[in-house]
């Protein structure tokens, strides 16, 4: 890796802010593509509905297949305060992290709607706070949490959307496929699938789902100024014996998005471990070696994400792919438009 892409400020830009993206394409599929062919040096532009025509013949798509919970949710503290809190992610079957915008202590009980009772059991350094969940002075298991929030929590919209979630979010922040609950952010390449797309893709290419539960560390941007001196996150992973074949054989990868793409590359840097916790970094001194092919959205500045980006292509060719994107009005972030690397 040469000094400018060990540098994090070479992983910034300027984006006018209109094209933040903050409500998805109508349908889906009519978000726009950008198809970089690495072996021509080309860039076309194209609307997702075409993706299927770009996807190299012979090639295998892995899917992302987690589903995005309710994690936002509203109450107030014993003094009566408003507590916002947005949960990350279990850490084990009771003990949640969890980010609360109010001061707490240990102890600090949060009441939400339907009894649910947010007991604070640690303070971190990083922020983030650990709680366990009870109702009817029982403990609650994570699986338990799930339905209650299901009925009382918002969609957690990243932030910077800057609006309130709406009954729109609840199903277009959320994949077609989206099937085991955990996420508090959504895989955003694939988002732009519609069913009629995903089912005609998959009957006639090679398929097969993973489980990546994106968390919120997801959007942290990397502040150190060399990239590697970033402490990543970690999010609980969980690969199919049917991924798994895939990985193991020889196939021709297409990854579905970044959360894809780094289980598939933890997966391939600790063969034995089909499930647990990944906190693979991305970035141009640590590139793919499983992956032939990414699907992905436009991200934010000095992000892991972009970093993940520059891993296949470089900083300098992925800063000249986004000032096109940019001159050509393509939408950002979340509910942005899309960006195919061959």
């Amino acid at each position: 890796m040469n000094n400018r892409e060990s540098l994090t400020s070479s992983y910034d830009f300027v984006l006018p802010q209109n094209l933040i993206a903050t409500h998805p394409a109508t349908p889906r599929d009519h978000a726009k593509l950008l198809v970089y062919d690495r072996a021509n040096d080309t860039i076309t532009h194209a609307a997702f509905y075409d993706f299927a025509k770009f996807i190299p013949h012979n090639t295998a798509l892995i899917f992302n297949d987690t589903k995005v919970i309710k994690a936002r949710l509203f109450g107030h503290k014993p003094s009566g305060g408003k507590c916002e809190l947005l949960i990350n992610r279990a850490l084990n079957a009771h003990d949640i992290s969890v980010y609360i915008r109010r001061k707490v202590k240990v102890e600090t009980q949060i009441a939400f709607d339907d009894k649910l009772i947010a007991v604070v059991k640690e303070l971190n350094e990083d922020g983030s706070r650990v709680v366990n969940f009870f109702r009817d002075e029982k403990i609650l298991r994570f699986e338990d949490i799930l339905p209650i929030i299901d009925k009382i929590g918002h969609v957690p919209l990243p932030p910077y959307i800057q609006r309130e979630d709406n009954k729109e979010d609840e199903s277009e922040y959320q994949s077609v496929f989206a099937l085991n609950e955990g996420a508090v952010a959504a895989p955003t390449a694939s988002l732009h699938f519609t069913p009629q797309q995903h089912k005609s893709i998959c009957k006639n290419f090679a398929h097969a789902y993973i489980t990546l539960h994106v968390g919120s560390g997801t959007f942290k941007p990397v502040e150190a100024d060399i990239i590697t001196e970033h402490p990543m996150h970690s999010e609980y992973y969980d690969i199919s014996d049917k991924a798994k074949a895939i990985l193991d054989s020889n196939k021709p990868i297409l990854s579905v998005g970044t959360t894809s793409t780094r289980t598939i590359e933890f997966y391939m840097r600790n063969k034995e471990k089909q499930r647990g916790e990944a906190n693979l970094f991305l970035h141009p001194n640590n590139k793919p070696l499983r992956v032939n092919h990414l699907l992905t959205n436009f991200h934010l500045p000095k992000s892991t994400l972009l970093m993940l980006v520059a891993s296949f292509i470089g900083v300098d060719k992925a800063q000249e792919l986004y000032a096109n994107a940019i001159k050509n009005e393509y939408r950002f972030y979340s509910y942005g438009d899309a960006m195919l690397i061959l």
